[in-house]
């Protein structure tokens, strides 16, 4: 049995974190979709978003309440040194988001993920995360999921991955998410390999 935290440690302990097939030099759609949905103000976790430089985008564009969750630290801590005292303000969670029972309750008003979602095949894993997102997003919040899309790869880094279109992604969220629009983005890889994601945008009802 695969120990998820150990492979990813692993991970990013072989490869450089422009060199993992997930690289974005700018995170444009996330940035697109969260500065269209909040203010500066906004509280934002980005769940997954380890090595990511999303974090980078954010502070850029004037937002400080932020918060980023990885269950790999050495991906969290390549953030930290890569924006060197702009880390200060910044939350660091190393935590499985599946187990994050740590936090706190409607605290998020933008909810983040393109990293995590699609390698939750464990159904059960699945419901734990909705639920965490559940308790964690204050009624009226944004959730902006990211997953591999029907065209994407059966396995990422070693790992099988669920693929969803759309609709199939809401629904493992439910009614108390509501659907506000989703868009395809064909994500070019430091390889220059072609991997379709599925962005869902939903309210917190």
């Amino acid at each position: 049995m695969v120990d998820n935290r150990q492979h990813w440690e692993s991970v990013y302990h072989h490869k450089a974190t422009d060199a993992v097939s997930w690289f974005q030099p700018h995170a444009a759609s996330s940035l697109r979709l969260i500065q269209g949905c909040t203010d500066i103000h906004a509280h934002i976790i980005d769940v997954g978003g380890g090595a990511s430089v999303l974090v980078d985008d954010l502070l850029d564009a004037g937002y400080r309440n932020l918060s980023v969750l990885d269950l790999a630290e050495s991906a969290l801590a390549a953030s930290r040194q890569r924006l060197g005292v702009r880390a200060q303000p910044v939350q660091w969670i190393a935590a499985d988001i599946t187990q994050a029972e740590l936090l706190p309750a409607a605290r998020y008003d933008v909810w983040h993920d393109r990293a995590v979602f699609h390698f939750l095949t464990d159904p059960a894993d699945r419901a734990r995360y909705v639920e965490t997102v559940l308790k964690s997003v204050k009624p009226g919040g944004h959730v902006i999921v990211a997953t591999f899309g029907p065209g994407g790869p059966l396995q990422c880094s070693g790992l099988e991955v669920v693929r969803y279109a759309p609709d199939a992604l809401h629904a493992e969220f439910g009614a108390p998410f509501r659907l506000i629009r989703h868009e395809t983005e064909i994500h070019h890889t430091p390889t220059g390999k072609e991997q379709e994601f599925v962005y869902c945008y939903c309210v917190r009802v």
